[in-house]
Formats: structure tokens, C-alpha cells, sequence
């Protein structure tokens, strides 16, 4: 199978969406080129550097049949909309009694490592989850961006995709035929017996690469990466802690009110998963500061790998009072 980058399946998810549905409108402040010399300038449509006003803009457009794309760029450039996204877009289905559709995607870049300094460095996707009438997604690999964004694509609702800044490059395997992947199933990234360690966007290549060097020791770690945080597939990751009987959640994103929080909990709050734990659940993310611009004081912000396998030891070796 071919092998594409994370930025190319996106994009390419958009370009077949686009030639299969005619009522497809793309808005972005950016012009992307290779739409708007396929698509034309109808559908691909450069706007004022307004996120309030496109994020808006897309839900008219379709609650008048259309279906949208509004690529915000850095997430933190939509925190300006945030009155359109949480009380106009994810409600708005709701107050008109479900006799309309607001299909839309909104894409947003997310995510830490780049020395973007504070005000463009940030995962604010718990954010969004607590606010009912939003899906979101947060694809981890190329072949998972690209049929998650088919599948919002398809979707009735309003659906957000945050898409990590550091796996643009990230090469993997992607069908050249047409798939699209359900909201809600999460991947089993690797199958191991001893801890389950569920992660989120970019932390899943680096829970991946720590599973396999424990794996030389003899601990056998199961990766969980859910895809959408909403849905979520609680089932899958019940179903693997009562399996490993141990837990870790990996997320770069702040702790305090984070999406590990909730994927804890979840465990924690099932009385039949909860029998089945070994010792307690364990989170690693980044920590409750602004993102500083020093790549040194940036990288002690951020979870890695030796973070990571520091969780897993503990979770291992912990044998009760």
C-alpha cells in the first residue's frame, strides 16, 4: 500500500469530498491553491481574517444546504469565535427542534513543540467536549485524518477536527480507495496484556515507540488511540483495562479539566472495570503553565517518552498496602 503524509491525506480527503459533492464550500483567511484551481472560486472561498465571522458564516451556510469547511488554522485563533462555536453552532440544531442539519467541519491546528510560544501553543479540545452538540476528532496517523474527515464530511453535524502541527510530515499507509472511518471506534494501535495506556494525537507515536522498548523487558503495553473524543468509545477502553487490569492516559494537553481526566473517570466510575484494577489510574500531560517560546522550558512542559515510561513503571511495580 502507498504510503502519503499526514498533510497529504488530509487534503486529499477534502479534494474527493469535494468532486462527490457539489454542494461542498470551503472558507479559510489562506487561499489554498490546489482547491481553488480545481474548484473555482465559488466553493473555495478566501475570507477576512475573521474567525467570528467564518466560523458564523459556515453555520448559514449550511442551514441553507451547503455543505462546509472552515479551516481556522491554530486553534487558539478560534478562542475569538468562541460564542459561534459553543452557543450558536453546537445548539443550534436543538433550538430549531431538529428540523435542520448543519453539516460543517471545522478544522483547527493543535499542539506543542514548536517553540509558537503561548499565545499559538495549545490543545484546547476539552474545551469544545463540554459543550453538547459538538463531535470531535483528533486523528493520530494519515490514514486515520483522512477517513475521519470523510466521515464529517458526511456527517449531519457540526464536527471539529484537531489536527496536531507535528504530524504534518508524518508518513503511513493509505488507501487509494474510498473508506471513511465511524465517530466513536476507537484503535488498538498495539495489543499487549499487562497495562493499557490510552493516548491522544501525537502522544500515541511516542506511547508506541516506549511500548516497544518495554516490550524487551517483558511488559506488554495495549495503546489505545480513541480518534474521536466525541464520541468516545468507552467501551473498547473498559474493555482493555479489565483485561490489563492498570491504566495510563497520555494527553499533551493541560491536566487540570483535561480529556484524561474524563477518560479516567470513565474506568473509575464502571463498578465491574474497577474491580478488575490493579493498581491506580495514572495521567501524564503537559502542565497547567503557558506554553513557554525556550524550546528547553518547552520541552519540560511537554510529556515524553520518559514521562511516559516512568507512568508505566509505576503502575507496574505498585502492590498495594
Amino acid at each position: 500500500m502507498r504510503e502519503i503524509t499526514y498533510r497529504q491525506a488530509g487534503n486529499e480527503a477534502i479534494i474527493e469530498e469535494f468532486r462527490r459533492n457539489k454542494k461542498t464550500v470551503h472558507m479559510s483567511a489562506d487561499l489554498p491553491a490546489d482547491l481553488r484551481q480545481e474548484f473555482g472560486e465559488a466553493r473555495i472561498r478566501v475570507t477576512p481574517v475573521s474567525e467570528s465571522a467564518m466560523v458564523g458564516a459556515a453555520i448559514g451556510l449550511a442551514g441553507s444546504g451547503y455543505r462546509t469547511v472552515a479551516n481556522i488554522r491554530m486553534a487558539t485563533f478560534g478562542f475569538v469565535a468562541m460564542d459561534q462555536f459553543m452557543n450558536q453552532a453546537a445548539k443550534i440544531t436543538y433550538m430549531f427542534g431538529g428540523q435542520a442539519r448543519f453539516p460543517i467541519l471545522y478544522r483547527m491546528t493543535n499542539g506543542l513543540g514548536s517553540s509558537a510560544a503561548a499565545q499559538h501553543s495549545i490543545n484546547p479540545y476539552s474545551m469544545f467536549m463540554n459543550v453538547p452538540g459538538l463531535k470531535i476528532l483528533l486523528p493520530s496517523t494519515p490514514y486515520d485524518v483522512k477517513g475521519l474527515l470523510k466521515t464529517a464530511l458526511r456527517d449531519d453535524n457540526p464536527v471539529i477536527s484537531f489536527e496536531h502541527m507535528g504530524l504534518g510530515g508524518v508518513k503511513g499507509a493509505v488507501p487509494e480507495e474510498d473508506y471513511t472511518i465511524p465517530f466513536g471506534q476507537a484503535d488498538i494501535k498495539r495489543k499487549g496484556t499487562d497495562v493499557t495506556v490510552v493516548a491522544l494525537s501525537k502522544m500515541v507515536h511516542d506511547v508506541l515507540a516506549v511500548a516497544e522498548e518495554l516490550s524487551k523487558e517483558g511488559i506488554s503495553v495495549e495503546v489505545i488511540d480513541p480518534r474521536t473524543l466525541v464520541p468516545l468509545d468507552r467501551e473498547t477502553i473498559r474493555k482493555s483495562v479489565a483485561k490489563t487490569g492498570r491504566l495510563v492516559a497520555v494527553d499533551e494537553a493541560c491536566q487540570t479539566c483535561g480529556a484524561a481526566a474524563e477518560i479516567l473517570s470513565l474506568v473509575v466510575e464502571d463498578t465491574k472495570t474497577f474491580e478488575r484494577l490493579r493498581a491506580p489510574t495514572k495521567r501524564v500531560c503537559g502542565l497547567d503553565v503557558p506554553v513557554p517560546f525556550s524550546p528547553l522550558m518547552e520541552q519540560y512542559v511537554v510529556p515524553d517518552r520518559e514521562k511516559i515510561t516512568a507512568a508505566i513503571r509505576e503502575v507496574m511495580a505498585y502492590q498495594g498496602k
